[in-house]
């Protein structure tokens, strides 16, 4: 599968889901474990929501 998520877009959505699970975890809370879709979405460079709308961040090749 060709990556679609860029290099800003991904470091931000690993920001983003650290935050989110910091919070989780602050909070005493499971619904920190959403951000560890952002985190995982950001580390492998594939967004599944990226795929189904045929938006890509990636640089393009060639």
């Amino acid at each position: 599968m060709k990556p679609n998520v860029g290099p800003v877009d991904g470091l931000l959505r690993i920001l983003i889901g650290l935050i989110i699970v910091v919070l989780g975890i602050v909070l005493h809370n499971w619904w920190g474990l959403i951000g560890l879709i952002p985190i995982t979405t950001g580390i492998f460079k594939i967004c599944p929501l990226y795929l189904l709308l045929k938006i890509s961040t990636s640089e393009k090749e060639g």
